[in-house]
């Protein structure tokens, strides 16, 4: 039986909404190493988070009825989020040294959107994100690679299963930190089930969009910018919890 297609679906995807909670919920699961409880293994289930969150802004724009013009309301949650979320991140996590998650995700729906519609404003626009996720590349949270994540999701949306390891591979290079590429080669399990989640996280948010869910999932709407700034806030109490 063929898959459903992705732009036949209704204005509300369940599919869709249970892929953001999941991607919230492993992105919550990955943060929580930095409590102070010995849970390294976590990092495993957190690189699901990220593709998971490209592929959520790929199915958007992929939708039936998705506007066909620069999303400037999308795109002007993400940058007021990523501002407010910025100081509860650095508080979180102290050792940081690149940005928040959300101005990758701005800059990533631009570069999509802009192969999408391919309108002189989408383009510019796109080009510039490009050229400030090349130049800025260490300061962003997954890097260039990062950036251009959403496009290669959108690239393969309604393709071969086989051909999410276009963005597998992607989000392997998003993920290159020295020390997981590394701990690869001395034979870390969790450094190599890491490089593997990389790969197939694509493969599996695919899966479920195309799985035709029908049970009722809460639906993710703007509120849901906020949870981004206030769990680092909520795993930063608990912190000082434990730390007691």
């Amino acid at each position: 039986m063929n898959p459903p297609d992705l732009q036949a679906k209704p204005v509300r995807d369940p599919s869709l909404d249970l892929l953001k909670w999941l991607a919230m919920l492993t992105m919550v699961l990955d943060h929580l190493r930095y409590v102070g409880w010995s849970v390294n293994f976590l990092y495993v289930p957190g690189r699901f988070a990220f593709p998971w969150f490209c592929l959520a802004i790929a199915a958007n724009l992929a939708r039936s009825g998705a506007a066909r013009h620069v999303p400037w309301r999308y795109l002007g949650w993400l940058v007021v989020f990523s501002v407010l979320a910025e100081v509860p991140y650095r508080m979180f996590v102290l050792d940081a040294d690149t940005l928040n998650v959300l101005p990758t995700l701005a800059l990533g729906l631009l570069v999509a959107q802009g192969w999408r519609d391919r309108t002189p404003l989408s383009l510019a626009l796109a080009g510039a994100a490009l050229v400030l996720g090349w130049v800025f590349w260490s300061y962003l949270m997954f890097g260039f690679f990062g950036v251009l994540l959403p496009l290669a999701c959108l690239l393969v949306l309604r393709r071969s299963p086989y051909a999410t390891v276009l963005p597998g591979i992607v989000c392997i290079f998003s993920n290159a930190w020295p020390q997981m590429f590394a701990g690869v080669e001395w034979g870390d399990p969790i450094s190599i089930f890491a490089v593997g989640a990389c790969l197939i996280a694509p493969l599996i948010g695919m899966a479920l969009l195309r799985s035709g869910l029908s049970l009722k999932v809460w639906p993710m709407r703007r509120w849901a910018y906020a949870i981004y700034p206030l769990h680092f806030l909520l795993l930063l109490g608990v912190r000082q919890i434990v730390a007691l």
